[in-house]
This record gives C-alpha cells, structure tokens and sequence, in this order.
C-alpha cells in the first residue's frame, strides 16, 4: 500500500486512533440504517450526507496548502462526490434489499478491492499473498450468496448483494483518493459531502419520488447516521490513511463486519446463522492475509 506525505509532528497514536472510530462508527451503519427503516434509502442517503457535511463544516480547513488545477479539481468536486454518493446510496440500497448481516459483510470487502489496486499501482503486479487473501475474502462472500445464486435470478436478495458489491468498489476508489496528497480531501470533506448530497438528493427524487416528512425519531437516527459514520469517521479514515503506518492501519477496518454484525445480534435484528461466523471468519483472514 502506498504512504503518502504525512506530518510527522504529530504524535504517533493519532493515527491508530482516528482508524479505531472510524471502524467502530462504520460498525454502527447497518444497525443505523435498520432502526430508520421508513425512509426510502436514496433519501436517507441524502440526509444522512447533509448531516455530515454540516457536522464536518466547523473542521473544514478554509485555506488549504496549494489550490488545485481544473483538471485536479474536476477530479475532486465531481469525481469524488459521486465515489461517495454511490457507496453511501448503493449501501443503503443493499441493507433493503438483503439481509443488513448478509450486505454488511460483501459490503465491507472493501478494504481488499482497495489492497488489489494500491499493490497494483505501487508494485505494477499482484503478489501471491494478496490474490491468495483476495479468493479467502471473496470465498466468505460467496458462501453467502450462494444459496440465491443457485436458486438462479438477478431480482430481490441477489439484487442486494449486487449493490453491495458496488458500493465495495466505490469504497475502494474512495479510500484511493485519499491517499493523494495534493487533493487534501479531510481539509474539503464538508464540501464532498454537501456536493455528495445533492447527487443522491436528484437520485431520489427521479426514482423514488416524493416523500412524506419522516418522524423525529428518524431524523434523530439520520443525524446520528450522518454526524458519525459519514461525518466525523470520514475525516478520521482520511487522517488514518495519511499516518506512516497507514499499511497497518488498513488492517483495522477488517474488524468492521464482525463488529456491524455483532452489533445486528445483540440488538435483535437479525438471529444467528452458522454461515456468517464462517464468512465473517473467512473475510477477515482473506484480509489479512492479503496485507501481509
């Protein structure tokens, strides 16, 4: 993985910090998104991501170190926004259209599409380990999905699935752009998130249509949703990746669907089956093993 410039005053244990919240708020998504159940996903993307924009507004960095080129800012004010409009709103998406256990754990395989591209683009070439790690992860995805892509169809549960999946890749890309140095995206994330926002905001309007106003309660919920992990764990992944060890660091972010599904447990949302400690188990040593 490749390790960007980074500010060496500052102390050593910011940046295993800033990736442990940013995991644990991660972790929180799918029980998020379950306790908000009534509004459309594409609008509760939309709020969630206005939430963030506001909540990171008073962090945002107002005179960043060296303005950008038309082409880089293309790249930053169009390209990224849709990176995180369509992993936030692909996301949602899959937790209603698939089991939130089930879409949890494809969805965050993304920390293995993101390992495949950086060690493509650092090493011009894939090492064993990393496409061994790479089938590992997949292997455990696969076990779940297994059951509708036997029983054949590309509609309802295989639909979520899908959707995950892409948002994984939006994720990855996204985790990509951060480790630009020359794009300082945690100084602009008030802005991506805003622009994030009225991307998806146009998305649900034209499929999903209008709405009635949610219950306080889920405005409650998408506040929280927005302010935490789209918020300020936004901003901590974007220190974590920009710290020396940020190769390590990634290693975190493997805890995120044991502890999202976890959390779905313990809350009641969703019941134990004995296929996801084995897939949970097999993402996370496909993970580490692609890292090592």
């Amino acid at each position: 993985m490749q390790t960007p410039l980074t500010r060496h005053h500052l102390p050593t244990w910011h940046g295993p910090a800033a990736a442990g919240v940013a995991v644990l708020l991660w972790a929180l998504v799918p029980l998020l998104i379950a306790q908000a159940g009534e509004l459309p996903p594409l609008r509760l993307a939309t709020l969630a991501l206005l939430a963030g924009a506001l909540g990171t507004l008073p962090m945002a960095r107002h005179r960043l170190d060296a303005p950008l080129s038309w082409r880089q800012a293309l790249v930053v004010y169009l390209g990224v926004p849709l990176l995180i409009a369509g992993a936030v709103g692909a996301g949602f998406a899959a937790f209603t259209r698939a089991p939130a256990e089930e879409a949890a754990l494809i969805l965050y395989t993304w920390p293995v599409l993101f390992l495949l591209a950086s060690r493509r683009l650092a090493l011009g070439r894939l090492p064993g380990t990393t496409l061994v790690g790479a089938g590992l992860a997949f292997s455990g995805a696969a076990l779940l999905v297994a059951p509708q892509a036997l029983a054949g169809g590309l509609t309802g549960t295989w639909g979520g699935y899908l959707l995950a999946l892409a948002a994984a890749l939006c994720w990855a890309l996204y985790s990509l752009a951060c480790q630009v140095p020359a794009w300082r995206l945690g100084g602009r994330m008030s802005h991506l998130l805003l622009i994030a926002s009225l991307i998806t905001g146009a998305a649900s309007l034209a499929l999903e249509g209008a709405t009635a106003l949610p219950s306080a309660e889920t405005l409650v919920i998408t506040a929280t949703l927005g302010l935490g992990p789209y918020g300020l764990a936004m901003l901590a992944w974007d220190r974590a990746l920009r710290d020396p060890q940020a190769h390590r660091l990634g290693n975190l972010a493997h805890a995120v669907p044991v502890l999202a599904t976890l959390f779905l447990v313990l809350a009641g949302v969703t019941t134990p089956d004995w296929r996801l400690p084995l897939a949970a188990a097999l993402v996370v040593a496909g993970s580490l093993t692609a890292s090592r």
